[in-house]
């Protein structure tokens, strides 16, 4: 895929790493990082600008949150409103051309998102993951490593489906949840519920 020629990523730590490697698998190289941690001055051998002013981007530059807290990164997106934003996909992840993608978004190694299906902006589909037919992935979700959403699956803003998870076919889980690692998912969760268990079950109610 095309990519614009200088790429910042804003946060530098392990999730940044990954995404560094997703932009070399495009021959796409970040022109650098900027993360406030005054200790930080490299990462990849890449150099990290602890602000913007350090790091005088321009217009034309485009930025990637490499952050992986959904929060945080909603934060970070609104503090760089008027950016443009990149994605990286990674040259092994299968994407169907009948698929959409908004801006900012981060796809893994080994991904496989399906025929029509919708994922916002800022979105993390991690390593291995799979997202069948007509699935709507809003704003600022992660979905984890080795998650697996069936046909047809909704999943609200800033939603985590934990590592290994399974969601049947049909399921609309709500904004700003969390749903455990390996949980199975079989009926509709709500809004900013914390569901686990094999089949998932609601423990907590996280505050909006």
């Amino acid at each position: 895929m095309s990519q614009p020629n200088r790429i910042f990523l804003y946060g530098a730590s392990g999730h940044a790493k990954v995404i560094c490697e997703i932009l070399e698998s495009q021959h796409c190289i970040p022109h650098g990082l900027i993360d406030d941690n005054p200790l930080v001055t490299s990462l990849l051998d890449y150099p990290v600008y602890n602000t913007l002013e350090q790091a005088s981007f321009s217009s034309d530059d485009h930025f990637i949150i490499s952050i992986g807290n959904n929060r945080i990164r909603k934060a970070v997106a609104a503090k760089l409103n008027g950016v443009q934003f990149a994605s990286a996909i990674h040259s092994s992840a299968i994407i169907s051309p009948r698929a959409a993608m908004g801006e900012g978004t981060v796809v893994m190694s080994n991904v496989s998102v399906n025929v029509h299906s919708n994922i916002g902006r800022h979105v993390i589909l991690n390593t291995n993951s799979s997202v069948d037919h007509d699935c709507v992935i809003a704003d600022f979700v992660h979905i984890s490593p080795n998650a697996a959403l069936a046909g047809n699956v909704k999943v609200g803003e800033g939603t985590q489906v934990g590592i290994g998870a399974c969601v049947m076919q049909n399921i609309t889980i709500g904004k700003w949840a969390m749903v455990g690692a390996g949980a199975v998912i079989i009926r509709d969760v709500p809004d900013y519920a914390v569901v686990v268990g094999n089949p998932g079950r609601v423990v907590k109610m996280n505050q909006s």
